[in-house]
């Protein structure tokens, strides 16, 4: 087994680097920051476009939605004049029923791997993400189509097919970590780290990326694009910051999850919101969570202002500060 995957299974290891493990994450900081309330804002991914917008957030824009089977037929004559559209489930999770179309070939749309599907095809699509097909539990669904995300020229080398992400955990309205999300042949052009898309860890102050790892093990290069990941850096890093932390204000959710895409023309948009994120960015930075909520717990006072609160991010959790940071919690944990 890999040197380095063993580090990261031993209990020791995990303790004196300050990992956040699934059941402390559950009870310490998903139960006690996030009001159960609160958790069909971000459940909803239509209820969280609609939220985001009406908070004057940048994410893709809605174009329409289908709630019951009758509107299928109406919602085509829409698609008709459309070469570039994303349809999704409301309560879909892990990518399943997206359907993302790139193109138009005669009265054929073309998928982001190639393959092209007929209106017919379409239509059964949408009528199976309202049955249930691709929602959590297989309850009723509803669809909504959206704009298509222009991917950024600096990912072009980076990424298999698929539009990458970023994803950042916020607390308590602070950026602590970040990673960004790359697809692969083998994730299917997904950004799905667990069906095999990369994860690559970000300095928090610079949007520079640290380290990267696919199916958890460390990898320098991507797999089918061999793009070098010590030359990646995140443009606009400030904004996709900003943009993370003023989602803490639009869902009062103090342990977050915001996946952010960068569009060629329209710059960083949130793309969903996540009550429960993965703990897979740890890997990913080849850093711990906890030393950095535990100094946001240490703060006597949240700032109101979201530019303070990114600063204090920026400042406290990147490059060298957190190679101080660790070194100071490992000997308080002795």
């Amino acid at each position: 087994m890999n040197s380095w995957l063993k580090d990261w299974i031993s209990p020791r290891f995990l303790r004196r680097n300050g990992v956040l493990g699934m059941n402390q994450r559950n009870i310490g900081y998903i139960a006690k920051y996030n009001d159960r309330s609160r958790f069909p804002l971000v459940d909803n991914k239509l209820l969280t476009k609609r939220v985001v917008e009406r908070a004057q957030i940048a994410a893709p824009k809605l174009i329409a939605v289908v709630s019951v089977q009758h509107e299928i037929e109406e919602i085509t004559d829409i698609l008709h004049n459309l070469d570039q559209f994303v349809i999704k489930p409301a309560h879909g999770s892990g990518g399943k029923g997206i359907l993302v179309i790139v193109a138009r070939d005669g009265d054929r749309f073309v998928k982001s791997s190639g393959a092209s599907i007929s209106l017919d095809e379409l239509k059964r699509h949408l009528s199976n993400t309202l049955s249930g097909l691709h929602s959590l539990g297989g309850r009723p669904d509803q669809a909504f189509v959206e704009t298509l995300v222009r991917v950024e020229d600096l990912f072009t080398e980076y990424s298999h097919e698929g539009v990458p992400d970023i994803r950042i955990i916020v607390f308590q309205g602070y950026p602590v970590m970040g990673m960004l999300r790359l697809a692969t042949r083998a994730s299917d052009g997904k950004a799905n780290l667990h069906q095999g898309a990369v994860g690559v860890g970000l300095d928090l102050a610079t949007g520079q990326a640290i380290s990267a790892v696919q199916h958890d093990l460390p990898v320098t290069h991507h797999p089918d694009t061999g793009a070098d990941f010590t030359n990646l850096h995140i443009g606009n890093w400030l904004q996709l910051l900003t943009l993370a932390a003023r989602c803490f204000e639009v869902t009062r959710l103090g342990y977050l999850g915001c996946d952010i895409v960068i569009d060629q023309e329209r710059g960083p948009l949130i793309l969903e919101l996540n009550a429960r994120p993965g703990l897979s960015v740890q890997i990913a930075n080849g850093a711990g969570l906890l030393p950095r909520l535990r100094a946001i717990e240490a703060l006597e006072d949240v700032p109101v202002d979201v530019a303070d609160r990114v600063e204090y991010a920026m400042n406290h959790f990147g490059g060298r500060v957190e190679a101080a940071q660790q070194t100071l919690w490992e000997e308080q944990e002795g």
